[in-house]
């Protein structure tokens, strides 16, 4: 699987009455599709997975499932797990579900810190048991674990691993010596929405990106002006999109993405589940006005 592009972290809209809002959820994935994004990244961070029921989190990949597969777009599914055992049967029950099309999202092990050997003995053990090939998410501000490049570059090398999302809170030495000298057909995926101008300049493949949902059309055209080398075009646009991703985790994500899309009329709240809380007006009505600017 070749990963490529601007991929968007669907939130998880949910309804008045506190149910996810499926029919806003597929709508939603159908107008970032329609704007460019070459595919669609569930159950990550932005979508809220620890909050839902497991009823919620089948319902949520099903129905992303199908929008992928009837636009003929990638999918990429957040799959969870406490250690190697448990996530690799999330793999295996995701594997059975989603069409071999799609590849799943696993984060560095969490909490543990089962140090640098661990986590390449773990993700060794789930690519050479999953039926998806493996997303390595890399945020070690939430897992507790950095990496170096060496360790990054071994993981890359594994059969069954075709990417990592690259979320280290900038950009620092071990990215630029990975995007250096990743093997051929290794993504490296920017997961930083306000580093993504920087990343796609050394080279990254795309990102996975939050802001995203606001101005999908920009950042797959920032994308295709890296590609192109049209530099002018891609450093004014990388500027002006680096400000929305800052106004859009000014609060906890996806808390201002979804006040958002919400004053937009494309979710029917702007509602999220403790211990997340709305995000304020002020911060709304910020990144508001600057993905409205992004239209002119």
């Amino acid at each position: 699987m070749e990963l490529a592009g601007i991929y968007v972290p669907l939130i998880t809209p949910f309804a008045a009455d506190g149910s996810v809002a499926l029919d806003a959820l597929e709508k939603l994935a159908h107008e970032v599709l329609d704007a460019g994004a070459a595919g669609l990244a569930v159950l990550g961070t932005t979508g809220e997975p620890a909050a839902l029921s497991a009823e919620e989190r089948w319902a949520v990949i099903d129905a992303c499932a199908a929008v992928c597969a009837g636009r003929d777009a990638q999918l990429i599914v957040g799959a969870h797990g406490g250690d190697t055992r448990t996530t690799a049967e999330a793999l295996a029950e995701l594997g059975a579900r989603v069409p071999r099309a799609a590849a799943a999202l696993v984060t560095v092990p969490a909490f543990l810190r089962p140090g640098e050997a661990g986590t390449v003995a773990h993700f060794r053990a789930l690519a050479q048991a999953s039926p998806l090939p493996l997303v390595v998410y890399h945020i070690p501000y939430r897992t507790g674990q950095q990496l170096s490049a060496d360790v990054l570059l071994e993981l890359a090398a594994l059969d069954g691993v075709v990417g990592v999302k690259y979320a280290t809170g900038g950009l620092d030495q071990a990215a630029v010596e990975l995007l250096a000298a990743g093997p051929e057909g290794f993504a490296v995926l920017s997961g930083e929405d306000a580093f993504v101008p920087a990343m796609l300049a050394l080279g990254a493949a795309g990102g996975i990106l939050a802001a995203a949902h606001l101005a999908t059309g920009r950042f797959v055209e920032l994308a295709e002006a890296w590609r192109a080398g049209d530099v002018d075009r891609a450093r004014a646009l990388g500027h002006r999109l680096s400000g929305l991703a800052a106004a859009v985790f000014a609060e906890p994500n996806p808390t201002v993405v979804k006040g958002v899309l919400h004053a937009q009329g494309r979710i029917p709240t702007p509602d999220v589940r403790l211990p997340l809380l709305p995000a304020g007006r002020a911060r709304v009505d910020a990144a508001l006005a600057l993905a409205s600017g992004l239209d002119h």
